[in-house]
């Protein structure tokens, strides 16, 4: 999976517009749907914990208003994840990165 482009709002992903937070798994996109759109809670990453990555990137939004908690972080990093937190221009690049190798997982709120 490639980023192309980010912008506020809409992201394209190997040549597929989307315009709400996804997960960007290494074979695939899902929509990510949260109950607090600016928060991130355990429940909201169950998908990406099943998948056992070895990083997973954050995107928390065009401005950074989306959340992560410690516990989150904490959590992951006792299960052996690499937990990055970035804007969400910085995390596509991140990702196009560290996308050849096995195990990334980037969640990426759009907007904010």
């Amino acid at each position: 999976m490639r980023i192309e482009s980010y912008d506020f709002g809409k992201i394209k992903i190997d040549g597929k517009e989307h315009a709400h937070d996804v997960i960007v798994f290494v074979d695939g996109v899902e929509l990510w749907w949260r109950k607090d759109d600016h928060w991130v809670e355990l429940k909201d990453i169950e998908k990406i914990i099943e998948k056992k990555p070895k990083i997973v990137i954050f995107g928390t939004g065009y401005s950074g208003v989306a959340k992560v908690s410690e516990e989150i972080k904490k959590h992951l990093e006792k299960l052996g994840i690499e937990v990055i937190v970035e804007q969400t221009k910085k995390a596509c690049d991140t990702f196009n990165e560290l996308s050849e190798k096995q195990g990334v997982i980037a969640a990426l709120h759009l907007t904010c």
